[in-house]
C-alpha cells in the first residue's frame, strides 16, 4: 500500500516485537535507553512526540487552495514535528509525557491549537504554506529543509506565548555574539542593559500555572532559542565522515532532531540504535481535527503509538537541518561546551568530531562543503 494513502486505522497498535533486541544504546532526542530492559520506556517516550501527519478536509489553503497536503507536504510536517518538541520542551518539559485518555494540561492543549489546520494557528499547514510563498515557493510545492526552517524562524515572531528566537544558521557560521544578542536583545555584548527588558506577563487562555511558569522564566532574561542548521552531508549521498557526528547530534540534551530523509520524502529523525536512525513518518493521510465545544483538541491522532520507523543512516538523502532547544542561557553555555569537548583536540580552535563543526573563539562554522545553501535545497 503505498504510504501517502495510508489511514490511521490501518496502522493501528503494533507490538513493541519490532525493535531490535540489542545491547547497543537507544538515544532519543538527548535521552538514553537500554533496547532490553525499557522498551517501555521507549515507546512512551517515541508515542509522547507530535506526530504530524498529511490531512485531508481541512479549509482551503488561501480560501481557494488545496484541501490536502497528501503528496506534497511531508517536510512542512516535519517542520511542524521539529518545532512541535520545541514548543513541548518550552511549555511542558522533555520529560513530559502524552498517556491517552489523560486529562491534558492547558499547556498541551495550546500547543496542539497552534498547529491545527485552519489560517489562524500560528504554525499550522496554511501559515508554512503561504510563508513558504515568500521563499520562493507556491503553494504545493516540496519544501527542503532549509525553507521550512526560514518559514519557521518568520512564523515564531507571531507567538508572544512562547516567546521563542529561533536562529536558522546560514554563512556556514553560527555566531555566538549574535546568539546571545537574539536572546537577550535588552543587553549589549558586554553584558550591560541597553534596553528595559519585558514586563508584560503574556497569559495562557486565562492558565494561572502558564503564567507563574513564563513568569519565572521572565527572571532569567532569555528567551528560549531554537537553533536550526541546515547542512549538507555530501553530494549525492551521505559522506560516512559525518556519521558519527550526526548520531552524536542525538546525544546532547538539547536535542530537537534533525529533518530530513530522502528526496521528495521527508521525515523527523528523532533518534538512533546501531546504525539506524529512528524517526516519524508524516506519509500517513489523517481527516483534519475540529476543537470540541469544550474547546479540547481530540488528540490520539498526534500521537504515533506504534513502533518507531527505522532508517540506516546511509539511506538518507545528505540534505538536512539538525535542531536544538536552549531554554536558558545555561542550557546554550552547556551546549557550546559539550561542542567543544567533542572536540579529538580539546583546543579552543578544533574540529568537532568528522569536520560536522568548526570551532572558532566566538563562533561555531559549519564547513562550506556541508552548508551551501542551494546544494541544501536541492533534489527537494
Amino acid at each position: 500500500m503505498d504510504a501517502a494513502t495510508l489511514t490511521y486505522d490501518t496502522l493501528g497498535f503494533g507490538e513493541f516485537e519490532d525493535f531490535p533486541e540489542t545491547s547497543e544504546p537507544v538515544w532519543i532526542l538527548g535521552k538514553e535507553f537500554n533496547a532490553l530492559t525499557e522498551k517501555d520506556d521507549i515507546l512512551s517516550d517515541v508515542t509522547s512526540r507530535l506526530w504530524f501527519t498529511y490531512r485531508k478536509n481541512f479549509p482551503p489553503i488561501g480560501g481557494t487552495g488545496p484541501t490536502s497536503d497528501t503528496g506534497w507536504g511531508c517536510m512542512l510536517r516535519c517542520g511542524q514535528m521539529i518545532l512541535g518538541e520545541a514548543l513541548v520542551c518550552r511549555h511542558l518539559g522533555r520529560d513530559w509525557r502524552w498517556v491517552r485518555g489523560q486529562p491534558p494540561r492547558g499547556e498541551y492543549i495550546g500547543i496542539l491549537n497552534a498547529f491545527l489546520d485552519k489560517k489562524d494557528s500560528y504554525y499550522s499547514l496554511h501559515q508554512i504554506a503561504q510563508m513558504g510563498v515568500g521563499e520562493g515557493k507556491s503553494i504545493g510545492q516540496w519544501y527542503g529543509p532549509n525553507t521550512v526552517a526560514q518559514v519557521l524562524k518568520k512564523l515564531t515572531v507571531f507567538d508572544s506565548w512562547s516567546r521563542l528566537a529561533v536562529h536558522v544558521a546560514m554563512d556556514n557560521t553560527v555566531v555566538m555574539k549574535e546568539i546571545k544578542q537574539l536572546c537577550m536583545p535588552w543587553l549589549d555584548y558586554g553584558g550591560a542593559a541597553c534596553a528595559e527588558p519585558p514586563g508584560w506577563m503574556p497569559k495562557h487562555n486565562g492558565c494561572l500555572e502558564g503564567a507563574c511558569a513564563l513568569a519565572e522564566e521572565e527572571t532569567a532574561l532569555w528567551k528560549p532559542l531554537v537553533l536550526l542548521i541546515p547542512l549538507r552531508l555530501g553530494l549525492s549521498d551521505i559522506n560516512k565522515a559525518y556519521i558519527e557526528t550526526l548520531k552524536q547530534c542525538f546525544q546532547l540534551p538539547q536535542s530537537l532532531g534533525v529533518i530530513g530523509g530522502k528526496p521528495n520524502s521527508a521525515h523527523y529523525f528523532i533518534g538512533y540504535v546501531g546504525e539506524e536512525l529512528i524517526y516519524l513518518d508524516p506519509h500517513t493521510t489523517q481527516s483534519a481535527v475540529e476543537p470540541c465545544e469544550d474547546s479540547q483538541v481530540p488528540d490520539d491522532t498526534y500521537h504515533c503509538q506504534h513502533p518507531p520507523c527505522r532508517m540506516h543512516i546511509c539511506e538518507i538523502d545528505p540534505s538536512v537541518a539538525v535542531g536544538f532547544f536552549c531554554r536558558t542561557e545555561d542550557d546554550f553555555d552547556d551546549w557550546c561546551m559539550r561542542i567543544r569537548k567533542n572536540s579529538p583536540s580539546h583546543s579552543t580552535d578544533f574540529l568537532m568530531c568528522s569536520s560536522l563543526f568548526l570551532w572558532i573563539p566566538g563562533r561555531l562554522e559549519v564547513p562550506k562543503a556541508s552548508a551551501n545553501r542551494e546544494s541544501i535545497e536541492r533534489k527537494w
